[in-house]
């Protein structure tokens, strides 16, 4: 089941909530929360916002169907923001919140404590590649991310 607040206006900060069981059934709340962006973002967007919420489903809340995912987001502006919570016991975030991504991006195994190494941080890796602001809670149960999608120096990696 997934329930949601309400629409988002691009009027100040509005905030819409989604929460849905722990699935990775995520095509129906991608959707949701690509509706307001435009289109040509659309596939370099739904892939990060994928593998965070796969994270937070399978890595934080163990695909147990009694625990949630809490989506917030919002728009201001060209700024895309989004909120994921999970209900997991939290793991160390890989890096100090909107520490340099390059960092990451040269080396995303640097920056996992996983037991399945082959299955970890690729993950972490495109979300540091395809957002520009990334920070997780203290406890690590929580990420936020924003793209600016208009006036960018670059065109969407994925098209």
């Amino acid at each position: 089941m997934i329930a949601i607040s309400s629409r988002p206006r691009q009027i100040d900060q509005n905030w819409v909530t989604i929460s849905f069981a722990s699935t990775l059934y995520l095509c129906p709340i991608l959707d949701l929360l690509l509706a307001d962006v435009p289109k040509h973002w659309h596939p370099e967007l739904r892939l990060g916002l994928q593998e965070a919420l796969v994270n937070a489903t399978k890595h934080g809340n163990n695909l147990d169907p009694t625990k949630t995912v809490l989506v917030r987001f919002s728009i201001v502006k060209d700024h895309y923001w989004w909120v994921i919570s999970d209900q997991g016991p939290g793991f160390k975030p890989p890096c100090r919140p909107n520490q340099n991504k390059q960092l990451i991006a040269d080396d995303p195994d640097k920056y996992t404590d996983c037991e399945d190494e082959k299955e970890c941080g690729r993950g972490i890796y495109i979300i540091y590649q395809v957002f520009d602001y990334i920070e997780w809670n203290s406890k690590g149960t929580e990420l936020m991310l924003c793209k600016k999608v208009r006036n960018n120096s670059r065109l969407p990696l994925v098209r």
